[in-house]
């Protein structure tokens, strides 16, 4: 019987009952995931292909021109010749083809090689970028470790989700944005008190769940200079666990590919929070970037 077959009242057999075990798995969840094929180790490029949609533009590590479409039109056009090697959707490539980018209904799967992959992305304004992936790139090759703190009970704290009426918005800066900020939905704000402090915090919508984006006294010393993330979902009754134990580190901390947030002012605490992920270290224990 596997482990998945047998389940008892608290669960699956083996699963982790304390919030220490707990803890463990999602770390070594998380070790896994950023070695994956399209972990956050393996990003090695995103470039964006804007202007004329007559003009090809090549991208760096892989073959193929590839073209903006006209506007409202989802994704880039490729054109390449079986030469070349490229599969989408797992058709091989030899002419011309439209590469549905992630906001597409169907996006499609890009395979250069058996280790360089590649998808489509958008921004706000409607401009694509394609990503590539290597699943046997130097900086996988390189990983060591997300060093991380001790589990600490006194940063597991009970928190108010305050629904806003009508939904709001905060505006976020990224990494490479130049100081532009980009208007992220607020469905609500977090609050709870520590220490005679009351404390109100943007989580903005993110998928299926809330993304706090967030600084503390520790960036740039004992964790990575930008901040960190944490997932939060409200209960039926508009209560939040906040469990920074489970603090992980932006994807910007992996590979400088991504374009990460900044944390908003609101979310930026005065104190360390000595939970969660420390940094990305390398085989012999340095940062790796």
């Amino acid at each position: 019987m596997s482990r998945t077959d047998s389940v008892i009242s608290n669960g699956p057999v083996g699963a982790p009952s304390t919030p220490e075990g707990k803890l463990q798995e999602f770390r070594e969840h998380r070790s896994r995931a950023v070695i994956a094929e399209q972990g956050t180790l393996a990003l090695v490029n995103t470039q964006w292909i804007t202007g004329d949609p007559s003009v090809g533009q090549p991208v760096w590590g892989v073959p193929g021109l590839w073209f903006p479409l006209p506007g409202g039109v989802s994704g880039l056009r490729l054109t390449a010749v079986a030469a070349d090697n490229i599969r989408v959707d797992g058709d091989l490539v030899d002419g011309t083809v439209i590469v549905a980018g992630k906001d597409s209904l169907a996006p499609s799967e890009i395979r250069f090689s058996t280790t360089l992959t590649g998808y489509v992305i958008a921004n706000e304004d409607g401009d694509y970028a394609l990503r590539v992936w290597d699943a046997a790139s130097q900086a996988i090759a390189s990983f060591g470790s997300i060093s991380a703190f001790p589990y600490n009970p006194d940063w597991v704290i009970e928190a108010r989700f305050e629904r806003i009426e009508g939904g709001g918005h905060v505006g976020i800066a990224h990494l490479k944005d130049e100081g532009k900020t980009r208007q992220k939905f607020l469905p609500g704000v977090i609050t709870f008190s520590r220490d005679g402090v009351d404390y109100t915090l943007a989580a903005f919508e993110d998928n299926a769940s809330l993304l706090l984006v967030f600084a503390d006294s520790t960036n740039g010393d004992t964790t990575y200079s930008v901040g960190r993330f944490l997932r939060v979902t409200p209960s039926e009754t508009d209560t939040v666990v906040l469990d920074f134990n489970r603090a992980y580190l932006p994807p910007c901390a992996f590979s400088y590919n991504f374009n990460c947030p900044i944390p908003p002012e609101q979310n930026r605490f005065p104190v360390p929070i000595e939970a969660g992920e420390q940094m990305v270290l390398d085989t012999g224990g340095d940062p790796l970037h």
